[in-house]
């Protein structure tokens, strides 16, 4: 199957590693956003054609689906143009900056009839895949879910230490990855949700710390934090506490309150996932995390925004007006 790639930052170096590890599957055509970093990660990757017009990449011949990687702003523009033009899409978080724009990528995929699928990693992550089918099969009762993602970007680079031509969002990128997690174990499209950022930054604009509580339907608490202020690499981790036991996961393994290493097995989150969206086209059917279904969680992230903004009744802290 013949795919463009979207995108020549970290999380297309990401997806193309997985790609190739697929018999079936050739990256044919790039599109970038800088031509000059597009052609050397063409050239590094032995991708054929390069371009920074996306329309030129998906009418090239033979193209039947499209990997997206590229900024978050033009997720939803890039999404609903590739699947009018009847390409099957794996996009990378988030479907939009607004629940309007992932609305637009949802109804795009229905009137489509394609594949249409969202890279929630973490879903197919062994150590999340154990804490999940524990809870669904009453072998945990949990009581909390602690999360916290820190990262330091004052100044707006990427992880190759470039410049960046967009700036991230903690609550409609980084904490999505967080919110589906919490949606997907505790299936409770409907919890309370509560939230607050910190100051907008000066040249960024956007907030710089937020913090996120939750609560569902049987009493579970969640309370997360992330921050781009945090001093040195990026740090992440979960920790579950539940009435049968409390797990820590972090740097990818899962360790117990004791701190003995739980042994899990499986693919990475990464090539489950890619394979998923290979699978679910070859099968002519839904993939697991198509568009559609994880509207909900958009949905969530909505009314956290809403809460931040003062517009549920909250208090409102570093007010940001949303795109």
């Amino acid at each position: 199957m013949k795919v463009c790639l979207v995108g020549e930052g970290a999380q297309g170096v990401t997806h193309i590693g997985a790609l190739k590890q697929l018999d079936d599957v050739e990256v044919v055509t790039l599109a970038g956003g800088i031509r000059a970093d597009a052609e050397t990660f063409a050239n590094t990757h032995g991708i054929e054609h390069v371009s920074t017009d996306l329309e030129e990449c998906l009418d090239r011949p033979g193209v039947e689906a499209v990997v997206i990687t590229s900024p978050n702003q033009v997720h939803c523009e890039q999404s609903v143009l590739a699947l009018e033009k009847g390409k099957h899409v794996l996009l990378e978080l988030p479907m939009g900056l607004s629940l309007a724009e992932s609305q637009r990528v949802a109804d795009a995929e229905a009137k489509s009839g394609k594949v249409a699928m969202m890279c929630h990693t973490q879903r197919f992550n062994p150590v999340m895949r154990k804490i999940h089918d524990d809870v669904r099969a009453g072998r945990l009762h949990l009581h909390h879910i602690v999360q916290q993602t820190y990262f330091f970007r004052r100044i707006n680079e990427n992880r190759f230490g470039t410049p960046r031509i967009w700036t991230d969002d903690l609550l409609w990128h980084q904490a999505c990855h967080m919110l589906d997690m919490i949606y997907w174990i505790l299936d409770d499209p409907d919890m309370e949700a509560w939230g607050q950022c910190g100051p907008v930054h000066e040249t960024l604009k956007v907030p710089m710390d937020i913090t996120i509580a939750l609560k569902s339907r049987d009493g579970c608490l969640v309370s997360a934090a992330q921050s781009f202020n945090h001093h040195g690499g990026i740090k992440g981790f979960y920790r579950f506490v539940g009435e049968e036991a409390s797990y820590l996961s972090s740097k990818g393994g899962l360790e117990d309150h004791e701190g003995n290493q739980i042994e899990v097995s499986g693919p990475s989150g990464v090539e489950a996932q890619d394979g998923e969206f290979f699978a679910a086209i070859r099968e002519g059917r839904t993939a697991l995390t198509s568009c559609t279904e994880v509207l909900p969680v958009m949905a969530l992230i909505d009314r956290v925004q809403r809460s931040m903004d003062g517009r549920d009744g909250a208090p409102s802290v570093g007010m940001v007006e949303r795109q």
